[in-house]
């Protein structure tokens, strides 16, 4: 199928079309740029113009005209996913979902977004209007979309209390559009959410989120210090495990990472410092003093409701997740980071052999998260890059150990997941995008069915480089 770009263009008149200059560039990428081996494949890679819907109207007009035409379509929030998601590798259109930016009802518990709404703007007017806040978020909480955090991503702050995105609860309902020669609104809940949560947009546009709420807390931001890091993993274990302590971040880095990538930090720490960040509710802050007491090892550094520096640090969730890789990539250019899962019970166990195998090559960044009612940790380590075929072996030699690696130098929904067909999204795909035209390449099983996973998938219409 030869898209027929001009005349797609010339449809779509009436709409907030872009199709020149260099925010057609700029809104072509994401932050792929996290990973050289995706920055050496995408650099290049652009769309042939963006449509930008004002409504659930526009978008289905949009997908109809691009459907007519053969014109791939890849979605776009705000482009801060790191895997590539948002990367028109076919060329086509871009559909930019910022207009689509209301927060249409707030009730008890819930509210109902469109998918362009960034994420602090849903925490502020949840908060002043009800008293409640979302339960997680990304780190990139300030610039990031609600759209692009439930297709692209997977946690994030909150995941310590309330687990990933794709357990049972954390989403509640998403409105769905097809992309048929007339498409369908469909929409999900329950057991039928997978189908294109954390999907990158292959089998539809989600044009209405309904997600759940928590109450709102002025969190106490805290950096608490030790000497050994394997002790401070098992501080941060044993304290997101503590049933009374509402906390929303449990953040170990080690030494030297704070150190070497943290400007406003750096003064109050050394070379050996170990630190962990967290965000603790004000009414728990007795009981967590307590708890601290407990480990004579550990130094409160830093308390946001109690503290002499003279020079805030800003907010402490700004220091980890991918935040923490972001820190030191704009003073290192060579650092790059995996995601690894660490589960339960034998995360002490594999973290220490980790650190034992690489050192100094591959720093221990974790983040507490919530599994099956349990703590594990995911890993997102920094790795000073070298080749690409030595991160291959960092990879390898993780996962002979035990440890699940979701890889974050793949552009594919499986290479960056568990490396298996979502059998689930697939058919809904063969239903929702018929012709295959929704952000492809992205999903291996699409394309190639029988792929073993033995080397990185390459797109085989991955749009040349100019």
């Amino acid at each position: 199928m030869k898209p027929n770009i001009e005349g797609a263009k010339s449809d779509l008149l009436g709409l907030d079309v872009v199709d020149r200059g260099p925010s057609v560039r700029a809104k072509s990428r994401d932050f792929f740029w996290y990973s050289p081996v995706l920055k050496a494949r995408l650099d290049h890679i652009t769309a042939d113009f963006v449509v930008c819907p004002r409504n659930e109207d526009e978008v289905i007009k949009a997908l109809s005209i691009c459907y007519k035409h053969n014109v791939p379509v890849t979605l776009r929030g705000a482009g801060t996913g790191n895997y590539g998601q948002a990367m028109p590798l076919a060329g086509g259109c871009v559909m930019h979902m910022h207009h689509m930016s209301k927060v249409r009802q707030i009730f008890p518990g819930r509210v109902i977004v469109e998918p362009g709404c960034l994420i602090r703007d849903i925490d502020a007017r949840c908060i002043a209007d009800s008293g409640q806040e979302i339960r997680m978020f990304s780190s990139t909480w300030s610039t990031a979309s609600i759209g692009g955090f439930i297709a692209g991503g997977s946690g994030g702050v909150g995941s310590c209390t309330w687990g990933q995105l794709r357990d049972l609860g954390n989403i509640i309902r998403l409105r769905v559009v097809t992309m048929e020669e007339t498409p369908r609104i469909l929409e999900f809940r329950g057991s039928e959410l997978p189908r294109v949560s954390h999907a990158y947009g292959t089998n539809g546009v989600i044009t209405e989120i309904e997600l759940p709420l928590a109450p709102a807390y002025d969190w106490v931001d805290i950096f608490v210090e030790f000497g050994d890091f394997l002790e401070s993993v098992a501080y941060t274990a044993d304290l997101a495990n503590q049933d009374g302590i509402l906390i929303k971040l449990a953040t170990p880095v080690e030494a030297p990472i704070s150190h070497a990538y943290f400007p406003r930090v750096r003064p109050h720490v050394t070379p050996e410092s170990n630190l962990v960040a967290l965000m603790v509710a004000p009414h728990a802050m007795d009981a967590f003093m307590t708890f601290t007491a407990r480990w004579k090892t550990a130094r409160i550094l830093y308390r946001s409701d109690s503290h002499d520096w003279k020079r805030s640090p800003g907010p402490v969730f700004e220091y980890g997740w991918n935040h923490t890789t972001l820190r030191a990539l704009r003073i290192d250019p060579t650092i790059t980071y995996l995601q690894v899962r660490y589960g339960f019970p034998e995360f002490m166990e594999l973290i220490a052999e980790v650190r034992r195998i690489f050192g100094q090559e591959v720093l221990q960044h974790l983040e507490a998260i919530r599994e099956n009612g349990k703590i594990i940790f995911a890993g997102l380590p920094l790795v000073r890059f070298t080749t690409e075929e030595r991160l291959d072996e960092i990879v390898r030699i993780h996962e002979d150990l035990g440890c699940m690696i979701f890889n974050p130098h793949r552009y594919t929904l499986e290479e960056a997941g568990r490396q298996t067909v979502d059998q689930r999204q697939l058919e809904f795909k063969k239903q929702a995008d018929p012709k295959g035209l929704l952000n492809p390449g992205k999903m291996i099983a699409w394309h190639d069915p029988d792929w073993k996973y033995q080397e990185m998938y390459t797109y085989p219409d991955l749009q040349p480089a100019r």
